[in-house]
């Protein structure tokens, strides 16, 4: 595949000589100008020219600091970061014909703020995250990921093995007569967070308080928040009566049936999204977002190149959308009456 780079800067040099040309058809009656006169004009407009698109296109393509940043969200454990992102860095790296970075966030939030700030380029992160973010002109959403085999996917909220609850009518009844903890996912997390406070709220009429912004003193239970696994760690210890996290945790885990019920479902969730920083130029945006269309199937199977692995990452496609496709999650954070002020 032919340098990003290189074919904008090619393009951009053809586009201004035609002009150029264009604009030198007409002169005065009382002016001769000669064939090698001409042919000298036009060699030194094109030097001229190709001399300032090289520069313009060089500096438009740079990332910021002449390196590609990749941000990645905590929903990826550390010691699975380079095995499973080296690929898409290695790929970034051919494509621009310059280094890349990854880099794993504290939190969502992090993700975001990185972006807004111009500190980061790129970025995988969650749909509640990434719609937020782009309310607040923090980020702009580029790419939608698929993963098992749909572009869709749930969150469940589920009780501990220990607590005798299968259903929101028992679970409300339990929370008004118990001292209850709730672990959830990160609170930017949509299928960790959002969809369980909202159908906490909605659906099973329990108080959520002033979450998932604030600590949730006014609530009815307490809160814990981690990430999706550490959501169902913390249930599985015993240190949480229920937890909220996404539907693709359960896959994860071989005797999830012996420490947890699951209560409720709540499907149709877009899934994650792969962001960009709004303060690259246009041209930015799209070369890294055309990089990750056009990428070979073998950016998704991690370091070891072979399907089946335990570094494949959970993706294995994207296609390109914008803000409208989390819609659905922009109006769950709004009812909850979480909006940019989040980031301030």
């Amino acid at each position: 595949m032919a340098n990003r780079r290189k074919f904008l800067k090619t393009t951009g040099v053809i586009g201004t000589v035609g002009l150029a040309g264009c604009m030198g058809g007409g002169g005065s009656d009382d002016t001769t100008t000669t064939s090698s006169d001409t042919t000298s004009e036009m060699d030194n407009s094109e030097t001229t020219t190709e001399a300032t698109e090289a520069t313009t296109t060089e500096e438009t393509m740079d990332f910021q600091n002449g390196e590609i940043n990749f941000n990645v969200s905590p929903s990826v454990a550390q010691e699975k970061l380079q095995a499973q992102y080296q690929p898409i860095k290695e790929h970034l790296e051919k494509e621009f014909d310059m280094s890349a970075s990854l880099k794993l966030a504290n939190n969502y939030s992090a993700v975001i703020q990185a972006l807004g700030a111009g500190t980061s380029d790129m970025a995988e992160t969650g749909p509640f995250a990434a719609a937020l973010g782009s309310e607040a002109g923090k980020s702009e959403i580029a790419l939608q990921r698929k993963g098992y085999g749909s572009w869709e996917y749930k969150s469940i909220i589920v009780a501990a093995d220990e607590v005798d609850v299968s259903s929101f009518d028992e679970m409300k009844t339990y929370v008004q007569n118990n001292d209850t903890t709730i672990a959830f996912a990160d609170r930017l997390s949509a299928s960790g967070c959002l969809f369980p406070l909202y159908d906490l709220k909605k659906e099973a009429g329990i108080e959520i308080g002033d979450l998932p912004e604030g600590g949730g003193g006014n609530a009815s239970f307490t809160p814990n928040f981690s990430s999706h696994t550490g959501a169902y760690e913390t249930l599985k210890n015993g240190q949480a009566d229920f937890a909220g996290f996404g539907g693709f945790v359960p896959g994860l885990q071989d005797d999830f049936d012996k420490h947890a019920t699951i209560i409720n479902e709540h499907d149709g969730l877009p899934r994650a999204p792969i962001v960009v920083s709004p303060q690259l130029t246009e041209e930015e945006k799209e070369a890294l977002t055309q990089a990750f269309i056009d990428a070979p199937d073998k950016i998704y199977l991690g370091k070891n190149g072979e399907e089946g692995g335990d570094d494949d990452l959970w993706f294995n496609d994207v296609r390109k959308v914008d803000v409208k496709k989390y819609q659905p999650v922009i109006d769950a954070a709004k009812d909850l009456g979480v909006g940019t002020d989040y980031f301030k």
